[in-house]
């Protein structure tokens, strides 16, 4: 392996490192209304007036629902080994429960054998924030036990029709923006401000994690499947020492929250004591937090840029109401004013990864690493060379091989991260 930080423009992978690409289904899909999909709460969020940028809908997104074939050739150009994708639950079971949508799992059933009839392994999220609307409706959604139930059911079901093929299966992607965006700040869907909701909302994702968990392993009949969760787990900084206590609370509530229960068994007393005004737990029901701990083969990691975090100086509501999470009074988020930005404002600090991976490793010893996601936005300036339109992509190019060279560092380090 090459170090890209002394050998500028160069990477060597490990012949045993996975490199792939990542997408969401409600992100790239289109196709809203076709072949019997129901709506998620995606659906209804994105049609709600003012909840989206210019009032962007996924109706049609990237078409990937009519390109397939061409996107998975576009993979395949690309050389790349992996291709990790999210089903839409709403697709395969319209209501979230009961009857199965055939044409739905279809879909995904020929998109699993074009990966691997251009030798890209098929990499399966189930649940990337778009819940069927019917399980909103019917059991106020991640509020309700009874979606975790209904999870449950999906990933049996799911988990039956292609786990003959998949490579590796993720049962959420980031449920921290499930539950504390969507339930708390109302940023994402659904759009409440609660935060009891959201610790409600969190622990019924992690409950559904450990049943998925459960019904994956009893179903998926490839050899070598392995069985993760992709988590946003923050890489958490305190600008001085005297801010320990504004990182440790911030840390409780974004972090531990998830791995507390799914890696560790429990949920961690300084949570619960810090949110006691805001609930007193009693969904948690006995029995729960075993559920929800079953063992893995990979932990996923996304990660995007260093949590800076100090005592909080003065608290700014949202303006529909509701901060951004439980005890965002006694902390404050910031960015380094210094730091190089991305067109979205966030900062490019390759170095957290490094430092992620390695401390997770400590952390769970014995749990193999995958980077689930990793990226930027930039603005896309075309530009005219010989004739010809181009994106002068330079930024992004920049952005993601400083990410993989970080990333092969941690690992010449001894952080046991795979792809």
């Amino acid at each position: 392996m090459t170090d890209a930080a002394s050998t500028p423009g160069m990477i060597t992978l490990p012949s045993d490192f996975l490199l792939g690409a990542s997408t969401a289904a409600y992100q790239i899909e289109g196709g809203a209304a076709d072949g019997g999909r129901a709506a998620s709460i995606w659906d209804t969020f994105s049609h709600t007036a003012g909840k989206t940028a210019g009032g962007a809908t996924g109706d049609v997104a990237s078409d990937h629902y009519h390109r397939a074939s061409e996107d998975l050739d576009i993979i395949a150009s690309l050389q790349l080994d992996a291709y990790r994708f999210s089903i839409s639950w709403s697709r395969v079971m319209p209501a979230g429960e009961g009857p199965v949508n055939e044409t739905g799992l279809a879909f995904y059933s020929d998109l699993v054998d074009g990966l691997i009839e251009r030798g890209i392994e098929p990499v399966v999220t189930l649940n990337h924030w778009d819940l069927p609307q019917a399980l909103e409706d019917n059991y106020g959604g991640w509020r309700g036990r009874e979606t975790a139930v209904a999870f449950e059911k999906y990933a049996e079901t799911v988990g039956a029709a292609l786990g003959d093929r998949v490579a590796i299966w993720s049962t959420h992607n980031e449920p921290w923006n499930n539950s504390f965006a969507g339930y708390g700040h109302g940023v994402f869907a659904p759009g409440l401000h609660s935060h009891a909701d959201a610790l409600r909302a969190a622990h019924h994702l992690n409950l559904s994690h450990g049943l998925g968990v459960q019904a994956l392993r009893r179903t998926i009949t490839r050899p070598d499947a392995k069985v993760s969760v992709a988590l946003n787990i923050f890489r958490v900084e305190a600008e001085t020492p005297a801010d320990a206590d504004a990182a440790r609370r911030f840390d409780a509530v974004a972090n531990r929250v998830f791995t507390g229960p799914m890696l560790c068994g429990a949920y961690p007393e300084d949570l619960i004591l810090d949110t006691r005004h805001i609930t007193d737990w009693e969904f948690v029901l006995p029995g729960d937090t075993q559920i929800c701990h079953q063992p893995l083969d990979l932990l996923g990691i996304n990660y995007y840029e260093i949590m800076h975090v100090r005592a909080a100086r003065d608290v700014v509501d949202h303006p529909e109401g509701g901060t951004a999470f439980p005890g965002s009074e006694y902390v404050e988020l910031f960015r380094p004013p210094d730091a190089e930005k991305t067109a979205m404002g966030w900062t490019v600090e390759a170095h957290g990864l490094e430092d992620h991976l390695l401390a997770l490793s400590r952390d769970f010893p014995g749990l193999p690493l995958m980077v689930m996601e990793n990226g930027a936005a930039f603005a896309d300036t075309v530009s005219v060379v010989d004739g010809k339109q181009i994106v002068d992509d330079n930024e992004r190019v920049a952005y993601l091989a400083g990410h993989l060279a970080a990333t092969c560092r941690a690992r010449q380090r001894g952080a046991d991260v795979r792809g």
